[in-house]
């Protein structure tokens, strides 16, 4: 097995109480394991790569613009990877195995070179963690399954804004995508 860990969308906007779309508490809950993930994987010399939704001011042709408040906006703070798990991306952002990708869709696979840069180095599993478990860690997931990826999701390293969708998409996981939905 050949893993990669992938850090969706832990961003100031996302995490932070005052973020433009935050999950508040539950993504502040999840912040340490998160780091301990990281950590893991680093010493596991595992790839690591940090998904950033990545959005423009005054984009008024992308599609979250009808659904949500801007949020994300390049150059702007809410844009940063939040606390602990900004200071491990900056310990590692110089080594081989780390990298920063930008996407603008929900799932971390569209639109960007994920799929390939897995590809090139052989990684079979992808696990899964960040925010929001029923957006951008589900079509993430999805995507993941219909490339071909083993798909592990630490349950106590995601989180959503709305607990009842948290709970069906940690359901769909496990029962539709194969996933391993681990504590």
């Amino acid at each position: 097995m050949n893993k990669a860990l992938l850090v969706i969308d832990y961003s100031y906007d996302f995490v932070a109480p005052d973020g433009k779309l935050t999950a508040g508490e539950p993504a502040m809950a999840i912040e340490g394991n998160i780091a301990g993930k990281i950590d893991e994987a680093v010493q596991d010399d595992a790839f690591v790569f940090f998904m950033m939704d990545q959005h423009f001011e005054g984009d008024t042709h992308h599609p979250e613009y009808k659904l949500f408040p801007p949020h994300n906006i390049d150059g702007t703070p809410g844009r940063e990877l939040y606390g602990e798990v900004s200071a491990k991306y900056e310990e590692i952002k110089s080594q081989e195995n780390v990298f920063f990708l930008d996407k603008t869709r929900y799932s971390a696979f569209c639109g960007t070179r994920l799929h390939q840069l897995l590809q090139e180095r052989r990684v079979d599993t992808v696990v899964l963690t960040g925010v929001v478990t029923d957006i951008c860690i589900m079509h993430t997931a999805m995507d993941a399954y219909n490339l071909g990826y083993d798909i592990i999701v630490p349950e106590s390293c995601v989180a959503s804004f709305n607990p009842e969708a948290h709970e069906v998409a940690l359901a769909h996981f496990k029962n539709t995508l194969g996933a391993v939905v681990d504590p």
